[in-house]
């Protein structure tokens, strides 16, 4: 084993003193030596003492944060690899983390047979460069916002490829359903890339008739096919200098693929009706909903296209495959849909995001971010219950009304904090608590008895008249 000799040593930061002990314990029994401290300047005094093999850093800490501390240890001792944790998982942070140098990148609540095998294989690297002098990569610019959200180990492993290939050359081939945020992907790999400041253009080859994609991918001269009465450049030829985004590739006819080809392959493409070659200079990202080696195999798609496509593929999971990636969606979704003229922003039932969770999504994040926003626009309060879901989500939903007598599942998931917190934004008034909760008063009353508050609760003390409006 690679620890033979000596036991590899840790560095641990985390501004949570149990958490800190908890991982420093786990790795300590699993044959690392261990170090704690608090804070990113702790750390800095450390490491300038000690040459720690790995380190084990939180990402939200003061006085600066885990990415702050990376930077800093990037510049000192770019030989060292540091594992980020964090609470949140999103893109934006998993991409940063990535491009800044970071080793790996780990969501809350950690599992610690998965954190102590990250950390061997960091110590491992860590040796390996020590012994063959492999360079490290360098660290990219800051990047931009992108809207994905996810903390789901599928989603976060997504972001870590987004995070080493924005950087690079390599052709990507992005493969997942309708509706996964294929385009998406595609722009946080764009926007985090060297060409960032070029353009970005999106084609659907599904979206557009056969007969004048060529035209509109390639472009064409005058008097090319009936209707071309002036000389005009295509979208690749648009989009040279940036990133080229063409999803449903497989829809792309024979004539196109060996044109794209030529594109990959020279640099170079000749629009419809010319002999003439123009240079164009892009990145493309190629996406398709569907398994291109089968259509490779059924003989509708070229394979050594295929080759120049997926120097790099990421493979987008359906949304019933990550249902804990739900409810942080749908808070998302509902800030974005509330932000034009609803607010407060409203929430979901536990009922209502129970059935939510358990729906298969077959049109995945697009059609979430439908449902939460025609909740929103046909909102007349701030509780959504599962009546304001369609009919098609709640097919499999014991229950398909929030009401008092269809409702014992629900009052096993509602946790204490929600009741009081709904008791404080109706100012104590318990018959409109109830109401918003989808259960009776007298329910309300043994869930305010079991929690130990009685009857009057923490907020009573307008409980026999109503709210104006209520």
């Amino acid at each position: 084993m690679f620890w033979a000799k000596t036991h590899p040593s840790i560095l641990v930061i985390d501004d949570d003193r149990r958490n800190r002990e908890m991982l420093a314990e786990a790795l300590s029994q699993a044959g690392f030596e261990t170090d704690i401290v608090s804070d990113g300047v702790g750390a800095l005094d450390k490491v300038k003492l000690v040459p720690y093999d790995a380190v084990l850093s939180d990402i939200c800490m003061a006085p600066f944060s885990g990415l702050d501390l990376l930077d800093s240890l990037r510049k000192t001792m770019p030989e060292t690899p540091v594992v980020l944790l964090t609470a949140f998982g999103s893109v934006d942070t998993a991409i940063q983390a990535m491009k800044q140098g970071a080793f790996d990148y780990m969501v809350k609540p950690v599992n610690l047979e998965e954190l102590v095998l990250t950390m061997r294989r960091a110590v491992e690297h860590r040796r390996l460069i020590d012994g063959n002098g492999v360079p490290q990569r360098p660290s990219g610019e800051q990047p931009k916002t992108v809207s994905l959200i996810g903390h789901s180990k599928p989603m976060v492993d997504v972001f870590k490829l987004v995070g080493k290939v924005a950087g690079s050359r390599a052709a990507v081939l992005l493969q997942g359903e309708s509706g996964t945020g294929k385009e998406l992907i595609a722009r946080a790999i764009h926007d985090n890339g060297p060409r960032a400041i070029h353009k970005f253009v999106a084609v659907n080859c599904s979206a557009i008739p056969d007969s004048l994609l060529e035209s509109e991918l390639f472009g064409h001269t005058k008097g090319s096919f009936s209707g071309a009465h002036a000389m005009r450049r295509g979208l690749l030829e648009e989009a040279s200098g940036g990133t080229f985004f063409l999803d449903e590739v497989g829809d792309l006819s024979p004539s196109g693929q060996a044109k794209l080809l030529r594109v990959l392959q020279e640099g170079e493409l000749r629009r419809v009706g010319s002999n003439e070659s123009v240079p164009v200079d892009l990145r493309i990202i190629s996406a398709s909903r569907r398994n291109l080696s089968e259509l490779v195999g059924a003989g509708r798609f070229r394979e050594d296209l295929l080759y120049r496509l997926n120097t790099v593929t990421i493979l987008l999971p359906p949304l019933r495959d990550r249902p804990e990636d739900v409810p942080p969606l749908v808070e998302y979704f509902l800030f974005r849909h509330s932000s034009h003229g609803h607010y407060p922003v409203p929430s979901f039932s536990s009922s209502a995001m129970r059935a939510l969770e358990k729906y298969t999504w077959p049109g995945n994040v697009r059609e979430l971010e439908h449902v939460v926003e025609r909740a929103v626009a046909l909102a007349t309060h701030t509780i959504l219950s599962i009546n304001d879901l369609p009919p098609e989500v709640l097919k499999n939903h014991r229950g398909t009304a929030d009401h008092q007598d269809t409702f014992p599942g629900t009052l096993k998931a509602l946790q204490r904090e929600q009741v009081l917190k709904m008791l404080e934004s109706t100012q104590g008034n318990k018959e409109r608590t109830a109401r918003l909760l989808g259960i009776s008063r007298r329910t309300l009353y043994r869930l305010l008895d079991r929690y130990g508050f009685g009857k009057n609760g923490h907020c009573s003390n307008t409980d026999t008249t109503d709210t104006p409006g209520a």
